[in-house]
């Protein structure tokens, strides 16, 4: 049971990057008060939680709806998780977790960009979706699983609570860390997000061919 709990800890740690998601906000926010940043961060951890919430609680309903495999999915998570993970260590921007050009426009002229790119995609991405739907689908309907779903989604909160505490000291974060030191980190993360992507992957593969395993 701690070892789902600390598996989904790292995971969702790991793939949300606060750290990183940090001077982003800040670059966003440059022409807003303190007051307002405060605001919005709340928000935007706010329906990042909700999102990633309403995945784990119906996203393997939503998959067995259309047909579609778990071991499919952690596939097809894997290769998604795969893609990220070289994002961040290169720092090559795939697409999974940043916005278009005229999304870029849109957002530094907007007021409250909590919703939109904070709140989604930069929180809650489409690889933390993923990763909440494989988390919650490794667990069987038993009480004792149930138990464990609710950890799971109590250790979600801890990141996305630890990731409103980074939105709220932003700039003291550039400041002492500035962007060699936040490209470090997120690297270093992207090793690790990597391997785990590899993982599902595999277990994906052995799922779907048990005479693999």
């Amino acid at each position: 049971m701690t070892e789902a709990i600390v598996s989904a800890f790292v995971t969702l740690f790991v793939i949300v990057d606060p750290i990183a998601v940090a001077p982003i906000f800040i670059a966003l926010t440059k022409n807003n008060s303190d007051a307002e940043r405060r605001a919005m961060a709340i928000k935007a951890v706010a329906i990042a939680t909700v999102t990633l919430v309403i995945f784990a609680l119906v996203g393997e309903i939503f998959l067995k709806s259309l047909g579609i495999t778990l071991a499919a999915f952690r596939i097809a998570g894997g290769v998604l998780l795969f893609i990220l993970a070289i994002e961040m260590v290169f720092a090559h921007q795939s697409g999974i977790r940043t916005t278009t050009s005229g999304e870029e426009e849109e957002a530094i002229t907007k007021k409250d960009v909590s919703v939109f790119p904070l709140g989604i995609p930069l929180i809650a991405d489409p690889g933390a979706m993923a990763s909440m739907i494989l988390l919650i689908g490794e667990r069987p309907g038993d009480v004792i699983s149930q138990l464990v779903v609710i950890l799971v989604l109590l250790a979600v909160l801890a990141v996305l609570a630890l990731s409103l505490l980074m939105l709220l000291v932003a700039a003291r974060i550039v400041k002492y860390l500035g962007v060699t030191g936040v490209n470090v980190i997120s690297r270093v993360f992207g090793i690790v997000l990597g391997a785990l992507a590899a993982q599902y992957i595999l277990d994906g593969i052995r799922q779907s061919f048990p005479a693999l395993a």
